[in-house]
């Protein structure tokens, strides 16, 4: 079953078990990169999720340093705060006592 070219021919039966392979393997392949794509919407949900658990505030604070000095102070919490500058009015009259 040669030809004068060295093709050899694949008997038809063989053809169709490598297609039937071929198919599963294409369907296996499909189906990993339907589950690839799910996960990555997933994984961007949950960073989404976790990027809006942060609070955001848009309170205004006012600065107040014309006395020369810096105003931030720190809360009760530990946040600080840039706000007016109430302990230069105390270490001054402190100082004048």
């Amino acid at each position: 079953m040669t030809d004068n070219n060295n093709n050899s021919a694949v008997p038809y039966f063989v053809y169709e078990g490598e297609q039937a392979r071929n198919e599963r393997t294409i369907k296996r392949l499909v189906i990993a990169l339907i589950v690839a794509v799910a996960l990555i919407f997933a994984s961007n949900v949950v960073w989404i999720v976790a990027w809006c658990q942060y609070d955001y505030s848009s309170e205004v604070i006012e600065l107040d340093g014309g006395s020369g000095g810096n105003a931030n102070y720190i809360g009760n919490d530990g946040d600080i705060y840039n706000g007016t500058d109430k302990g230069y009015e105390t270490d001054t009259n402190t100082q004048e006592r």
